[in-house]
């Protein structure tokens, strides 16, 4: 022990037992323990004994009386050495003096001195750890004191190694920390070395380890480690050359240009700054009471080249509530609170190569009370023009995913059309879903429900089901491009209408009643698109084809144990499909690959045309250089052994 208490336990029924303490049990001329004694008490000298009996485990305290200070002047009670106490106690726990166990306690115990002198300024000499360990004794984890089982510690002295030299801690943790490693030549002695060990074991010094340091001290680069955060400029009238796409806008405060957006977990956040050339269209829901405005529309914008626009607002007034307003509590008038709020945002950018030219704000105000749920509408879109035309405007050179598909009604006046799929509403009825537009590269599949009569006339049902499929398709071309002009036909595909089987029979009455075959209830819409190039290295895709076709069902009439007046339900659903498909059509197979299939090398693992694949540019593995010479090396060797095997080259050696 090396502080003035230690604690231990008896484990047992205590009654009966007697416990006593012993000072110096061990003969100074044998130097083994004296035989035990049972007549001890609980005190011996300066120490105490005390037990805390339980029911199957007593606590057993032997502390230490004495005063630990260092000795000052005119003081008696005290101690003259730094190591006040060093002796030697034995704890006994007798019944019927009767030894039932013992316990023996070594005592270093240093006096307790507070700092009286100057302060050094010897700095710590830590060794280089290449060459020799920082902590040559793990296990010595007490400072000035004797770890037990800790035969590196130097605080240790001969007598105390002997209560535990026989249970020394082994490995590195016992002091071992430069122990010989498997592949050392002088380890050959260890047990099942293989036969090849002395040729390929290695011969080095205990120095250069794997236990120490480093074997090689070569030229080490630092990682680069990419940051989060944008290098924004220190002056703002001096900003970057432009734009890109995905940038953030900055502002001229050189702060993010933000619109509230939807995150990826759904939810509204209003600090999410607008990127450069990235469409988008959310709505979110709030109240009243978690309202937030967000930035003013008098903030400047940077436009690429280090000038600063203003926003074009507009503000228009909402008339028709019904369209925000989701959901509202029945409040009287007179205890609820209004407030003006904006209903929607839109915002036009118009850009031209890296620049911003100008920016159209139309903000949407209305009245909202509390109680009520506004559905708020935040929408973006980048267009650019024409540098010999700035009225007409123009979008993407190709198409992007996740954009609006374009299209156009060449047989009308007003050339605007439209593609879309249904974004159904409430229950799902057709009667209240609304439109959502066609995006390019996203396969989907909407749909609703048409309520249908039991005396539904047949003829009737398939041309209501018809009228309300081609209602999403108000055009007859798709735009190619993003960017193909109203008045260049060559910019648009014709869409390919395959229209739906109709029946000349009626089959809704008689006995058939409630039964109608062949309802066109499915709209398929298949698009089929290439890559035509890159544009700053995001790729551009173009619309080849674009095909409507119909599926047809047999529709009958659900009802339960009686077929009254009430309804039933006919789903209609709208699927829309992207079919990608090389830019150019690929090169026939010739007649020889089509017969001789075993030298073709996407059939075979194996195949003739890749024996010297290596040397062909087709590797990339290696520099062609560094492949050209291991194959002529490897042929020159080729050929010295064959003429060195010849018959006729031994003869003139």
């Amino acid at each position: 022990m090396s502080g003035p208490r230690v604690n231990s336990f008896f484990l047992g029924n205590s009654s009966g037992v007697n416990f006593s303490i012993i000072l110096s049990p061990i003969d100074e001329e044998t130097g083994k323990l004296q035989p035990a004694n049972c007549s001890g008490s609980e005190r011996a000298g300066d120490w105490n004994l005390n037990v805390t009996p339980g029911t199957n485990t007593s606590k057993v305290t032997v502390s230490l009386t004495r005063n630990l200070q260092l000795c000052l002047p005119n003081v008696t009670d005290c101690c003259t050495t730094p190591l006040c106490v060093v002796e030697t106690l034995q704890v006994l726990a007798c019944r019927d003096s009767v030894v039932l166990a013992h316990l023996l306690i070594q005592a270093e115990i240093y006096a307790n001195s507070s700092f009286t002198g100057n302060v050094t300024e010897n700095a710590t000499i830590i060794p280089n750890q290449v060459f020799q360990p920082l902590g040559s004794c793990p296990c010595d984890l007490t400072a000035g004191a004797c770890d037990v089982r800790c035969c590196c510690d130097p605080d240790c002295t001969p007598d105390l190694k002997q209560l535990f030299n026989e249970s020394c801690f082994s490995g590195v943790f016992g002091g071992d920390v430069n122990p010989p490693f498997d592949q050392l030549c002088s380890s050959q002695s260890m047990e099942y070395t293989p036969e090849w060990f002395p040729f390929l074991c290695v011969q080095s010094s205990l120095n250069n380890t794997p236990f120490l340091g480093y074997f090689y001290h070569g030229s080490t680069s630092a990682p680069k480690v990419p940051s989060f955060k944008i290098a924004l400029p220190t002056s703002p009238g001096k900003l970057f050359t432009g734009y890109r796409q995905g940038d953030p806008i900055i502002t001229e405060e050189n702060e993010y240009f933000t619109i509230r957006q939807q995150s990826m977990a759904g939810q509204c956040v209003g600090n999410a700054p607008v990127a450069y050339l990235q469409n988008f269209d959310v709505k979110c829901l709030t109240n009243l009471a978690s309202y937030k405005e967000g930035l003013p529309h008098d903030v400047r914008i940077n436009s690429g080249t280090g000038d600063f626009i203003q926003q074009n607002v507009i503000y228009r007034t909402i008339t028709d509530m019904g369209k925000f307003i989701t959901e509202s509590e029945n409040l009287h008038t007179a205890e609820v609170l209004c407030q003006n709020v904006t209903f929607a945002e839109h915002y036009t950018f118009i850009w031209k190569d890296k620049n911003i030219e100008r920016i159209n704000v139309t903000v949407f105000l209305g009245s909202l009370c509390d109680g009520e749920i506004l559905t708020q509408r935040f929408t973006v879109k980048f267009l650019t023009f024409k540098s010999t035309s700035t009225a007409e405007l123009f979008g993407n050179p190709g198409y992007q995913v996740g954009k609006p598909v374009r299209a156009a009604n060449m047989n009308a006046s007003d050339t605007f059309g439209s593609l879309n799929i249904w974004q159904p509403a409430d229950r799902g009825i057709c009667t209240s879903a609304t439109y959502t537009p066609v995006l390019f590269g996203v396969d989907s599949l909407s749909g609703c429900i048409l309520e249908v009569g039991i005396n539904e006339d047949c003829s009737l049902l398939r041309g209501n089901v018809t009228e309300k499929l081609n209602s999403l398709i108000q055009a007859t071309h798709v735009g190619k491009r993003d960017n193909s002009s109203y008045s260049d036909l060559n910019d648009w595909v014709e869409i390919i209408r395959l229209d739906p089987f109709n029946s000349d029979t009626n089959v809704s009455t008689g006995s058939l009643k409630g039964i109608c075959p062949d309802i066109p209830a499915n709209l398929n819409i298949r698009i089929i698109f290439a890559d035509v190039g890159a544009v700053q290295g995001i790729p551009q895709h173009e619309i080849l084809a674009v095909q409507i076709s119909y599926s047809t069902v047999i529709w009958q009439f659900q009802c339960g144990l009686t077929c009254g007046n009430s309804l039933s339900f006919l789903p209609i659903t709208a699927s829309v499909q992207f079919i990608k498909v090389p830019a150019q059509p690929p090169i026939p197979m010739t007649r020889y690959q089509i017969n001789y299939t075993e030298f073709d090398c996407n059939r075979n693992d194996v195949c003739w045309p890749q024996l010297f694949y290596p040397l062909t540019r087709f590797y990339t593995g290696e520099p062609y250089s560094q492949c050209l010479a291991k194959g002529l090396s490897l042929a020159f060797l080729v050929l010295l052994a064959a003429v060195m095997s010849n018959p006729w080259f031994s003869k003139l050696w």
